[in-house]
């Protein structure tokens, strides 16, 4: 064990800096969904300065990419992802993310080479996760279909495998069309568009009471551009309709369809349905989680310096982050069963295709919620520098352990099928 944590540990180590520029341009150079031109260029650009064969327009996507390196069995997957949100940035920390998982490629890539044993490494360049797409467009080509396994990663404010069913989800968008008028003059002779979208929010604001605990149903208007003294004859809404469950988001969707019914014949108008991105829950892999974190054991947790503790007070009463002064911890134990949580990623639908693992670490600290200006700012500096690289270690360690012994890979394939 000591040997070959010593070479992973090795070639991060050497090659922190530019793990960090290369983080930190990513960061510097936003771009939202399906606009990652640059981003997955610098990242594919690293991939292959150390050795990786870069392939462009995976699944048909000009900003995905796949690096590779190596032959024969096993076939690993590294899911990279380097998109940002609209109007804060990389307040999910993909700079990092997509960073991180190079490195654990790069460095397991090394550790191979060094010992001369056989496998395939990929690093998939994955866009489009913050509109819950590029993965499931990737997967539904086929591109994960003949891994052994997938590995990723995701910043948090804590160090634990990620043990968790992230949710199933539908993207949908809802358009009404009606019929224009004056609003002042002659308003019986529309049909308002818009009328009918308020209508549907208010009925699944009621729905809201009408189903399980987990589903979250979230919405938001689409401009249409119109002033006030028109009838509006148009009116668009975009929702995420999620669960823990398929069958049960399946269900709410459902339901909100016929909100939407329903507001259009209350109004006299029509709508359109457009289903934009649809994933199931996570399909957590019981035997990768063990793996892991046996591996996530064995590497230690960062150790933060006096001024970067002092930084994460100043963001917490900022923020009015929760936290009780313990901005930081260690290793979480495993958890006895599966988490559900109330978030969702694209990542989920290639756990359906191929064992898939996913850890976390603190790339933030404690009480730092997601989507958040506070998030941006840690992905931004050393805080989330060092949870990238703890990150890296961690999943070349553990992917190193499971190359090693194929029965872990036979286990994980029975779990999988199950």
């Amino acid at each position: 064990m000591e040997k070959h944590t010593n070479t992973i540990d090795m070639w991060i180590t050497a090659h922190e800096d530019e793990l960090v520029r290369t983080a930190d341009h990513i960061f510097r150079h936003p771009e939202t969904a399906y606009q990652e031109v640059r981003s997955s260029r610098f990242l594919a650009e690293f991939l292959d300065r150390y050795g990786f064969q870069i392939e462009w327009n995976t699944a048909g996507i000009a900003t995905a990419f796949t690096a590779q390196w190596g032959s024969g069995r096993p076939v690993i997957g590294f899911l990279a992802e380097y998109d940002a949100l609209a109007e804060i940035g990389h307040a999910c920390g993909h700079n990092l993310l997509g960073t991180g998982a190079a490195a654990a490629a790069c460095a397991l890539k090394t550790d191979l080479e060094t010992r001369n044993i056989p496998g395939t490494i990929r690093v998939y360049g994955c866009p489009a996760e913050e509109i819950l797409s590029g993965k499931i467009v990737m997967n539904d080509h086929g591109v994960f279909n003949d891994l052994d396994a997938a590995v990723t990663w995701h910043p948090f404010d804590r160090n634990r495998v990620s043990n968790d069913i992230w949710q199933a989800q539908d993207i949908k968008n809802y358009t009404f069309h009606g019929i224009s008028a004056h609003a002042s003059r002659s308003p019986e002779e529309g049909r308002s568009a818009l009328d009918a979208a308020e209508l549907m929010n208010i009925g699944v604001n009621y729905l809201r009471e009408h189903v399980p605990g987990d589903v979250r149903m979230h919405y938001a208007y689409i401009d249409n551009g119109l002033p006030a003294n028109v009838v509006p004859d148009y009116a668009r809404t975009n929702y995420f309709i999620r669960s823990s469950r398929r069958p049960r988001t399946d269900d709410a969707s459902r339901r909100v369809d016929d909100c939407a019914r329903g507001a259009a014949l209350m109004t006299g108008t029509t709508v359109d349905v457009e289903l934009v991105s649809s994933c199931k829950e996570m399909k957590v892999n019981r035997v990768l989680t063990e793996l892991y974190y046996q591996a996530m054991s064995q590497i230690p947790v960062p150790v933060y310096t006096q001024d970067e503790l002092d930084y994460a007070a100043r963001l917490t009463a900022e923020a009015g982050l929760s936290n009780n002064g313990i901005y930081f911890a260690g290793l979480e134990p495993l958890e006895d069963e599966p988490v559900p949580i109330s978030i969702g990623t694209d990542a989920a639908e290639v756990s359906h295709t191929v064992p898939l693992i996913t850890i976390s670490a603190a790339a933030m600290c404690k009480g730092t919620p997601l989507h958040h200006w506070a998030a941006a700012k840690q992905a931004g500096m050393s805080i989330g520098h060092k949870g990238m690289l703890y990150a890296a270690r961690c999943m070349a360690e553990g992917t190193r352990l499971l190359i090693e012994k194929p029965e872990y890979l036979k286990k994980a394939w029975e779990a999988h099928r199950r």
